[in-house]
């Protein structure tokens, strides 16, 4: 490996958990489009064989602590079916913006929130036909992934996802501590979670991925390897382990205090014992967060390659990418505001969903900064011929010269040689994932982020 540069105490990040990055830019960097430019320019010259799809419900029967996710609590009558008639609209603006001209082919899919199996199994029957009929997308062909809670995992709404091409199913547990989930503001029994699994393996679907967070307020390493212990009792395909984060404007960002290291030390902690356990029991970790039985049946790409150019979001949290553009609607965390946004959404004519209103373009820096992040936050990290190939000639190395000698002078990486083949981070670096991707964004999308009005 290079010589790096010696490490300091400024080199040092504040946190390792900064912010959990799925997606560059941040939305919080979105801002009103002036121009609200037409989808079928903007999709005009883009490829379109291998799109990915997301249908977004915004709906939950209880709104957990830590979630800033863009869901309301529970629906008026009528409201369900009033969105599902809005996604309709959309998606029939969508699919005649893509045109004709070339060929339209959806490789992935997945329906998420929210809480996807809020629906009824019969609007759930409708939510796949948006996607099929007028999406044109094939459900039974392409990897499915759906998001669901234990509460409404229930057989018959499994039994429509299962008989509608559902490849994955992704139940958020949290814990199996009955405690902690308390703690987490995350009300349910064991009991009942463990009546979900039981439904979820009855129907069949080919990988079930379970949930888990640590940090929980009260959650010892004990209890920790106790909730992984009650999971991998139901051999998952998947299991994703989440840092506890306390943000503003959710249940538990009300009691939010000052920056805790002792905190963030147990997080450390706790992680570095879950991700040992797991890899003890013959599952190989894919990114911080991910980790998946070795024995389990492929489901096509990652989960980082869902933020790739080429995805159409249905609904009003979702966000769709270009090469040039990432849009959306607008974005909230309050639940007065988000009621506000579902029902500006649900009340929308056709004619509304065939502009973007909210986004951030993407130049071509930026786009470097995402392919980076995007693929030095995977496990298996970034081949620099393909990056390379894709940007003119170009390395890492010599985009981000300040940025990897930071994170390699910190024994973050692996070697970062002139020669190098691959750009890799080591378990160190993984663990700390959280603090590598905020890093990483641009001073211009830092700032646009500092200047978002929460609401």
């Amino acid at each position: 490996m290079t010589t790096a540069p010696a490490r300091t105490a400024t080199d040092a990040p504040a946190s390792p958990y900064r912010s959990y990055v799925y997606a560059y830019p941040h939305k919080t960097a979105y801002r009103r489009l002036a121009d609200r430019p037409r989808l079928d320019a903007l999709w005009a010259g883009e490829a379109k064989d291998a799109l990915s799809l997301y249908l977004h419900i915004p709906f939950c029967e209880v709104r957990c602590g830590f979630c800033n996710l863009f869901t309301r609590i529970g629906a008026p009558d009528g409201l369900t079916g009033a969105y599902l008639d809005a996604l309709d609209r959309q998606a029939t603006a969508v699919r005649e913006a893509l045109g004709e001209r070339t060929p339209v082919r959806f490789a992935t899919a997945a329906f998420g929130g929210g809480t996807p199996t809020f629906l009824t199994a019969a609007e759930l029957e409708r939510l796949c036909d948006i996607a099929e009929r007028r999406m044109g997308a094939d459900l039974r062909a392409v990897p499915l992934s759906v998001e669901a809670s234990p509460a409404t995992a229930t057989a018959d709404r499994l039994g429509v996802l299962a008989e509608r091409g559902t490849t994955r199913l992704s139940l958020g547990v949290q814990s199996f501590d009955d405690t902690e989930a308390r703690a987490a503001v995350r009300p349910q029994r064991r009991a009942d979670v463990e009546a979900a699994l039981g439904r979820v393996r009855d129907a069949r679907i080919p990988v079930l991925n379970i949930d888990l967070i640590y940090g929980i307020d009260g959650q010892t390493e004990h209890t920790w390897l106790r909730s992984l212990d009650a999971a991998l009792a139901w051999h998952p395909e998947e299991l994703y382990l989440y840092p506890l984060y306390i943000r503003p404007l959710t249940g538990l960002g009300r009691r939010a205090g000052a920056p805790d290291p002792a905190w963030d030390a147990q997080r450390l902690r706790l992680y570095r014992a879950g991700r040992d356990h797991l890899l003890a029991h013959g599952y190989e970790q894919r990114s911080m967060r991910m980790f998946r039985r070795a024995d389990a049946p492929p489901q096509g790409a990652d989960d980082y390659a869902c933020q790739s150019d080429g995805m159409i979001g249905l609904g009003c949290g979702a966000r769709s990418y270009t090469a040039e553009l990432h849009y959306s609607f607008d974005y909230a965390v309050g639940m007065h505001e988000i009621r506000g946004i579902v029902d500006d959404y649900v009340a929308r004519p056709a004619a509304d969903f065939a502009h973007a209103e909210y986004g951030r373009r993407v130049d071509a820096g930026e786009a470097r900064r995402r392919h980076l992040l995007q693929s030095l936050l995977q496990a298996d990290g970034l081949e620099v011929a393909g990056y390379r190939a894709r940007f003119d000639g170009r390395t890492p190395l010599e985009d981000f010269p300040a940025e990897l000698a930071r994170f390699a002078g910190r024994g973050w990486l692996h070697d970062t040689g002139p020669d190098a083949a691959l750009l890799r981070l080591t378990p160190e670096g993984l663990a700390h994932s959280d603090a590598v991707g905020p890093e990483l964004f641009s001073p211009a999308v830092r700032a646009a982020m500092a200047a978002y009005e929460r609401k």
